[in-house]
């Protein structure tokens, strides 16, 4: 893996899936905090794998969404930070600073507007996967929402503007034509990731069930933000099973400037790794 693509927030990157067009909208970037994600494991591990940390020893992540399109129609996979900063925080165990803003300039690099989106999904409901769908005046204005069913029984009332638009989606559930939720509790309860599937081809957009593509090499290791780390271990070593298909394609959406891979087993024979396309 080319070490510099890890240390760097990806641009706008597009694909095919069967007769889907699946691309990544950048609309910023956040720095994760390496204590935030193998917390038992940092002195012993990092100087293993420092060429994936920046110059100020964070984890560089993206922010933003994916855009499906299937002919005419799209739908958008979460909804990035929005047009906003924030400055890191010493207090908080894993995120520094996080910035958005960009998504809408992005929807337009790829001749789509806002108003071009009929459905705005979401794996669930934390800040950097929302942020557009909160703005006022609204930019999403002829979109449904999608949202977890888990996620939508407890919902923050500070996300009530979304309700009079909003469909709780369950598991396996289709959301868009070749679209069904797929069920990665773990991260907050109700997390739910996507299976994007065409003419024998598939790929797994899977949110926060996976916030490093070192998870994959090591899935012991859940991120402080879990609200079930156990749980969270379980359906990763589920996913990654599923990622090992050779079929099959992961989107990872905070996975630096390697958000889109296959899964494979690793040269020693123990365990799984990424390999970014």
């Amino acid at each position: 893996m080319n070490d510099s693509r890890l240390r760097r927030p990806s641009a706008v990157r597009t694909l095919r899936v069967g007769e889907m067009k699946v691309s990544y909208v950048p609309d910023g970037a956040m720095l994760l905090k390496p204590a935030g994600i193998p917390p038992a494991a940092v002195d012993r591990h990092w100087s293993r794998y420092g060429a994936y940390l920046n110059d100020t020893r964070r984890l560089v992540a993206n922010t933003g969404g994916l855009l499906v399109e299937h002919g005419a129609r799209a739908l958008l996979i979460d909804a990035g930070f929005g047009p906003r900063a924030v400055p890191e925080d010493p207090a908080h165990p894993d995120r520094g600073a996080v910035h958005g803003g960009s998504l809408p300039g992005n929807l337009a690099l790829l001749g789509r507007s806002p108003d071009d989106i009929e459905t705005v999904a979401f794996t669930h409901l934390h800040p950097d996967h929302v942020g557009w769908a909160c703005v006022d005046p609204p930019l999403f204005t002829r979109a449904a929402f999608v949202i977890p069913k888990a996620e939508w029984d407890h919902l923050d009332p500070a996300l009530t503007a979304l309700e009079p638009r909003t469909t709780p989606v369950v598991p396996g559930e289709e959301i868009f034509p070749g679209v069904q939720a797929l069920a990665l509790p773990g991260h907050p309860a109700g997390h739910t990731g996507f299976v994007i599937a065409s003419h024998g081809a598939r790929l797994l957009a899977f949110g926060d069930a996976l916030l490093s593509s070192l998870q994959i090499r090591h899935p012991e290791w859940s991120a402080v933000s879990d609200a079930d780390p156990a749980g969270s271990e379980r359906h990763r070593r589920s996913l990654i099973a599923e990622l090992l298909r050779p079929d099959t394609l992961g989107f990872g959406i905070h996975f630096a400037d390697v958000v889109f891979g296959r899964v494979r087993p690793h040269g020693d024979g123990d365990g799984a790794v990424w390999h970014p396309l």
